[in-house]
């Protein structure tokens, strides 16, 4: 119960598994074709979404080299490593890069980056995280959008590789100009692609961006998907899986998907509090939950303890964070019985280093079970 790479569906395995095709043919041109349909329905926007061969750092990479320019000013909102990485990307371009650094734990205030926008008339984008995955915050991506885009010449550009499919982030309507995700998140997939999508209003700085790109210059890709095809091979195995992976996710409407994520953290919330400990973030998201490490308690030991003993791979903290925070997942696929044994582990890992806790481990049990019949 990582937050990415997350479990797999087993239908997702078992098309993993599938012998090989090749990439030029019309049995793949269908699937492809029917992939970035509806890779647009979760990004929920009528613009083209493009496969990225590379892990989400790469999609976040195309996401700036595709529409910006060396000298161009943008605003980094920076609240933990993937804000970092953003911003160091963004420099390594030759972007100007000006920082709004948010206290770790917490979530950007609009009204700050209004008065950054404000000063500062010529920024050509604004970068955010929706979901910080370091620190298990969610952003208020909507407000922000509505704010940037009464700035005719300012794109808002989203990583949404922890949100998208995970938390409501309609591109279209939140007035997103740039969006990236990741196929070992939400997708139930492993490791490998990202998806990135432009707006209409981003689109127009596509022919003219004179960052150095080569196989990630998205330009490539729109003609060949216009024709039905990836423009470089095909990650044929991934692709084929994703397919499969969206045909689970939007076997109801999207919402009702969403809803299962947010039950998995509402549980992940019930059964800490119940073992009177804290979380973190004070802006929670529902693709995982940054769980306060007691005091008293070693949190790299207890990480390891959890999945040693109890089988249990949760992530720990980066940083300044180390050893003072647990990550839970919520995304891909777990079911119940996988939240009561993460429960489980919670207690008795905590029970195997003395701390005392307000509830015994049957009291706790029923509790879990019947939060879970209460919330089906």
């Amino acid at each position: 119960m990582a937050p990415g790479p997350v479990p797999l569906h087993p239908d997702v395995e078992a098309a993993l598994s599938l012998p090989m095709i090749h990439h030029r043919t019309p049995l793949f041109d269908q699937i492809l074709k029917k992939v970035l349909n509806n890779l647009k329905k979760v990004f929920c926007t009528e613009e083209p979404v493009y496969i990225v061969s590379g892990t989400g750092s790469a999609g976040m990479e195309a996401c700036l080299v595709n529409i910006l320019s060396p000298g161009d000013e943008v605003l980094c909102i920076v609240s933990g490593k993937f804000g970092e990485r953003w911003a160091e990307m963004a420099a390594h371009f030759g972007y100007k890069v000006h920082l709004l650094t948010v206290p770790w734990g917490e979530a950007v205030e609009p009204i700050e980056v209004e008065k950054i926008l404000t000063q500062n008339p010529q920024l050509k984008a604004v970068l955010c995280q929706a979901c910080e995955t370091s620190t298990a915050v969610l952003h208020p991506i909507q407000e922000l959008g509505e704010l940037i885009s009464k700035c005719p010449h300012t794109l808002f550009l989203v990583d949404g590789i922890t949100a998208v499919g995970a938390a409501p982030l309609p591109m279209d309507e939140w007035k997103i100009d740039g969006l990236v995700a990741g196929s070992q998140k939400a997708f139930m997939l492993p490791t490998g692609l990202s998806f990135v999508s432009f707006s209409k209003k981003a689109q127009l700085s596509l022919t003219d961006s004179t960052s150095p790109r080569f196989y990630l210059d998205l330009r490539k890709e729109k003609a060949a998907n216009e024709k039905g095809e990836t423009f470089y091979s095909s990650s044929v195995t991934l692709i084929r899986a994703l397919d499969r992976a969206l045909d689970i996710m939007l076997e109801k409407p999207l919402e009702e998907w969403l809803k299962k994520i947010q039950r998995r953290a509402d549980f992940t919330s019930f059964c800490t509090f119940s073992l009177r400990l804290d979380l973190y973030s004070q802006s929670p998201t529902p693709s995982l939950t940054a769980i306060k490490v007691p005091e008293q308690v070693d949190g790299l030991k207890w990480r390891l303890r959890l999945e040693e003993k109890y089988n249990l791979t949760v992530m720990g903290g980066q940083d300044q964070l180390k050893g003072k925070i647990l990550r839970i997942g919520h995304m891909g696929h777990i079911t119940d019985f996988d939240l009561l044994a993460m429960a489980q582990a919670l207690y008795y890992s905590l029970e195997d280093v003395n701390i005392e806790l307000p509830i015994d481990a049957e009291q706790f049990w029923i509790h879990n079970n019947k939060w879970l019949e209460k919330h089906p």
